[in-house]
């Protein structure tokens, strides 16, 4: 990633501004419950639903050795920590986000068991086979080189692991409409079709367990979303633009322009990669 893509996050105003909502929500930012934050933390499509789903599907315990790559301001990290115990490491190479999800993981008791860093998922400062668990949600669109992206996720995951993932990939028809949340404009989104995500994962090692295209769930659940009152504690307390850049979103997915995958994907427990089986 870029310092350009980072400029997409950071706004030099994220944590000043979600105190200020929690306080006007009658909150104590220094000591929250992690139900508190759950409407704001998680940055993707489907939110909250779609990180549940996902951590269904790669049968995260408590024992596994979790990477949260690209974690934003910490909220699935979160949840991992407060609702299966496990240990997480989150990165994000927005510094800004960083210090909010430490902040935030402090907040609400959990810091013991989440560790935040600043890193590039393209390359990971991690020995080898140091994670049963890999998620990356909404991650890819903003990076180039997903060969190498996917080269260190096999590379840091141990033999049998699993890497989750939550991804807006190419639909049929383009271009997609800007803004998106995370790109304003079209250099910094570097989307391919599922077939080509595939095909990278593949070729990076991996074996395929659950690919699914849930584009019509996500359309259907960000409309009734965008079509209410926003909740005070929303994701636009922190996302610039968010409501328009949401409703882009809708429009790309009604369009096919774009489309939403939901996949587990696992490093083979010996040998090499093989060839991979979808599923829908």
């Amino acid at each position: 990633m870029s310092a350009d893509t980072e400029g997409q996050y950071a706004t030099g105003l994220t944590r000043r501004n979600i105190e200020a909502a929690l306080i006007a929500a009658g909150r104590n930012p220094a000591e929250l419950a992690p139900a508190d934050l759950h409407m704001m933390e998680d940055f993707h499509s489907l939110g909250r639903l779609a990180t549940a789903g996902l951590v269904g599907l790669a049968q995260v315990t408590a024992t596994d050795r979790v990477l949260d790559a690209g974690t934003g301001i910490g909220g699935t990290a979160r949840m991992l920590a407060d609702e299966i115990g496990c240990a997480v490491t989150a990165i994000d190479m927005t510094e800004e986000y960083c210090a909010t999800a430490a902040w935030l993981n402090e907040a609400t008791g959990l810091a013991d068991r989440i560790t935040v860093l600043r890193a590039d998922v393209t390359e990971l400062p991690f020995e080898d086979e140091s994670f049963d668990v890999l998620i990356s949600q909404h991650v890819q669109m903003n990076v180039a080189d997903k060969p190498r992206m996917y080269a260190e996720a096999h590379r840091v995951l141990a033999p049998g692991g699993r890497l989750a993932l939550w991804d807006i990939t190419a639909g049929p028809r383009q271009p997609i409409l800007f803004p998106v949340p995370w790109a304003d404009t079209p250099e910094l989104s570097h989307l391919v079709t599922p077939e080509q995500l595939q095909q990278t994962t593949r070729a990076a090692g991996f074996e395929t367990e659950v690919w699914n295209d849930l584009t019509d769930l996500a359309a259907q659940g960000m409309q009734a979303v965008l079509g209410g009152e926003p909740n005070p504690l929303g994701i636009q307390v922190f996302v610039p633009g968010i409501l328009t850049k949401g409703r882009n979103i809708v429009v790309n997915f009604n369009q096919e322009r774009a489309r939403v995958i939901q996949a587990v994907l696992r490093r083979p427990a010996s040998g090499g990669g093989a060839a991979a089986t979808s599923s829908t």
